[in-house]
């Protein structure tokens, strides 16, 4: 069992994407890393629940902190997806115009696009379009091609992430949630639901909760998150044969608008909405929005009426009051915060963590012996386009037929170095029961072969 007694170097706050990039981060230059969380897993709040598409920033703030962060991220993904065997669907993608004044703004997004360095985009005729999507509504007029948006796997990026942390000595604490914190010389004393900790330095990576976190450890909030609701529809995977490029909105101010994309599962994905909300540990579906997003998909690819939804889902968005990142330091405090990373997290987050590591090493003389050749894990596949398990004999049979999930991959996830704490981490790390059914035909054989492995194990209401 951990000595959680010891003194770590770095206390991370929350273990979603940001904050397994940022334990990886530290955990590779040498650091002692422990990393703190309310839920019984990693990915079980904002992070659970995006587009999964690898953004390039094309269309990010010029010279914003976001751009910097995204596109370092964007290069060190490719650089280590293959030795972690991390998908990645490479679709490219059109932000397609649908009026004479969305047109009109193409140009400008093509020079936002060629400032910030994304120098491979041009615009497309109409007729270069539909050679490209031939199913498109025939009233498109044009669109920005950018030929290296692409698709990845939303889940075992961050679990590949937090897996090499744990690899090179990093620790999680799961259903700890910060309670209290006070700064003792040049140690933070942290009270947490699981017992208490001492670190040197700590890291706000609380997403939805990243203001109250900075207000129990500082005694003050820098900025307030207003958390955003996006609600996705999921086509039946039936539904991928019709598009094959992301097929973005013209963007606006306040959001990115509704995306129409494949998922490496198959499917075809549709969302998200942006609507405000106090909420932040809530986030329902409504019929009303579920119809105007499948609307807009058949309005874009008629082909699609009448085709299947698979399921449908929310997430929150860690929103502020600005739309920067609210990224800061107070390095005599010993106290580094990540905040309001909103829609792009999922690409910027290994940025993100170089940069906060940057900023901690500003104001500190490296101790820490980095490792000479660190274990680099490789994740199970998922996507649909690459080879699958049941692909493979001798899995023990397929549990989830909807989504050909076997019994050899929910036992290799429960087996595995961060085995999942609930049914939904189980989930994520399989697909199991995120098919047509949803569990229906799956639950029972699920049930049996998660018993007593599950921090948090199924409740009845799961397996009825």
């Amino acid at each position: 069992m951990a000595d959680f007694s010891a003194e770590m170097d770095v206390a991370i706050i929350g273990a979603g994407v940001v904050g397994c990039a940022m334990a990886r981060r530290f955990a590779l230059e040498g650091a002692r890393v422990c990393v703190l969380d309310a839920a019984p897993d990693i990915l079980s709040g904002a992070s659970k629940a995006n587009s999964a598409i690898l953004h390039t920033g094309f269309d990010a703030p010029p010279d914003s902190l976001e751009l910097a962060c995204m596109q370092a991220a964007y290069d060190e993904y490719m650089e280590i997806r293959a030795a972690m065997n991390l998908p990645v669907l490479e679709t490219g993608a059109m932000v397609a115009a649908w009026s004479e004044d969305e047109e009109a703004r193409l140009p400008d997004l093509l020079a936002q696009a060629q400032g910030n360095g994304v120098t491979d985009t041009r615009i497309l005729s109409r007729a270069e379009v539909l050679a490209r999507e031939p199913e498109l509504a025939s009233h498109v007029r044009g669109a920005l091609l950018v030929p290296r948006e692409h698709v990845i796997d939303p889940w075992s990026a961050p679990l590949a992430y937090a897996t090499q942390a744990k690899a090179l000595g990093a620790e999680f604490r799961f259903n700890a949630p910060l309670t209290a914190a006070r700064r003792d010389g040049d140690t933070w004393q942290l009270e947490t639901g699981a017992g208490p900790l001492m670190a040197k330095s700590v890291i706000n990576c609380a997403g939805l909760y990243g203001d109250r976190v900075e207000e129990i450890l500082i005694g003050t909030r820098s900025f307030e998150i207003r958390p955003r609701k996006g609600q996705f529809v999921v086509f039946d995977k039936a539904a991928s044969q019709h598009l094959r490029t992301i097929l973005l909105p013209v963007p606006n101010e306040r959001t990115k608008g509704v995306v129409l994309t494949r998922t490496v599962y198959g499917n075809l994905l549709v969302g998200p909405t942006a609507e405000e909300q106090e909420a932040r540990d809530r986030a329902d579906v409504t019929v009303s929005e579920l119809h105007k997003l499948i609307a807009k998909a058949v309005a874009l690819v008629p082909a699609l009426e009448n085709m299947p939804v698979t399921a449908v889902y929310a997430g929150l968005r860690p929103a502020s009051e600005r739309k920067d990142y609210r990224v800061h330091a107070d390095a005599a405090q010993g106290y580094y915060c990540a905040g309001g990373i909103r829609s792009t997290g999922l690409t910027a987050a290994l940025g993100i963590a170089r940069h906060v590591f940057a900023l901690w090493s500003e104001s500190h003389s490296l101790v820490w012996s980095a490792p000479d050749d660190p274990v680099v894990p490789r994740m199970p596949n998922l996507a649909e386009h690459l080879p699958r398990d049941y692909q493979i004999p001798g899995h023990d049979g397929i549990v989830c037929h909807c989504e050909m999930v076997t019994a050899r991959e929910i036992r290799a996830a429960l087996d595995s170095p961060l085995p999942p704490g609930d049914f939904g981490g189980l989930r994520r790390r399989t697909r199991c029961a995120m098919g047509r059914c949803q569990g229906f035909n799956c639950l029972g054989r699920i049930a049996s072969l998660t018993e007593g492995k599950l921090r948090a194990p199924l409740l009845p209401e799961d397996v009825a």
